[in-house]
């Protein structure tokens, strides 16, 4: 990746529903099996599986990681207070729904500024006092910690969960580890970070099935959905401790699917599914 960060394009998040444009969230949601999308959000289903046919296993590792991930911060750090960048339509097990079943009185902010997400989301929240949707660009970390919600709702001298799934693969250039810092700035020792990008593993077979599924994001309607390598995503989480991602690998990031499965795994992992990966880190 080269050049200065680049915020998003404001036609691709209109603030008003257009359903003729394509929504990142309204994608991801589609290949969730959700029903929230139109047909210019399925042309990019259809572009983007005519490329990587298994491309929904993509989209469904690093879903079921942030689940995971979500459990291991409720009933493990005790921590009550976290901040959902780009949380994308309401689904089944929500980042509320997985923490409040732990904790029932956990803080939760979702961050997005896609019009469906924020009135589906409020729609859904209205009766939890102690979850709350906001409108802010998730690229710009100022937007977001300093708006009156968050400070009103979320204490930054207490540890914070800060979840980036999946996010920052829709921000072009090089500009992911200086917006990561101003977020990693701003909690408390003992915060944690979850992480999750579309990853290039480096490896010819792989690296080749990563190019397919980029090229077909990047130029089609969305514009953006860059895969990238370790060393780049590690970079987003520098200084922070990364946690061990199951009970064989050494601390660092694995593929979402290996990320502390929830059993030993029987049925074979598509070559699309190893192209995502997470972590989860803490600030020491």
């Amino acid at each position: 990746m080269s050049g200065a960060p680049e915020r998003r394009p404001p036609s691709r998040f209109p603030a008003v529903l257009d359903a003729s444009r394509p929504s990142i969230a309204r994608v991801y949601d589609g290949f969730l099996g959700g029903k929230e999308h139109y047909e210019a959000d399925r042309e990019v289903m259809r572009h983007v599986l005519g490329a990587v046919p298994d491309a929904a296993e993509l989209v469904c590792a690093n879903r079921a990681f942030l689940t995971r991930a979500c459990r291991f911060l409720a009933a493990e750090t005790k921590i009550g207070q976290y901040l959902d960048c780009g949380a994308g339509l309401p689904t089944e097990e929500n980042t509320h729904q997985i923490v409040q079943r732990v904790d029932p009185d956990a803080r939760v902010i979702y961050v997005d500024d896609d019009p469906v997400v924020l009135a589906q989301g409020r729609a859904l929240l209205e009766e939890n006092e102690n979850v709350h949707v906001i409108e802010a660009d998730i690229f710009t970390p100022s937007a977001v910690l300093e708006h009156e919600v968050v400070l009103r709702h979320l204490d930054f001298g207490e540890p914070v969960a800060l979840l980036h799934v999946g996010t920052l693969p829709h921000l072009a250039g090089d500009g992911g580890p200086e917006i990561m810092r101003e977020y990693l700035d701003a909690l408390a020792p003992g915060s944690y970070v979850v992480l999750s990008h579309f990853y290039d593993p480096e490896t010819p077979e792989l690296t080749e099935v990563a190019r397919r599924f980029e090229n077909a994001l990047v130029s089609g309607p969305l514009g953006a959905g860059w895969f990238r390598t370790r060393d780049e995503i590690t970079a987003l989480v520098r200084g922070l401790e990364i946690v061990r991602p199951n009970a064989t690998s050494e601390p660092g990031l694995v593929p979402c699917d290996e990320w502390w499965p929830d059993g030993p795994r029987l049925a074979p992992q598509g070559k699309a599914a190893r192209c995502v990966a997470g972590l989860v880190a803490r600030k020491p």
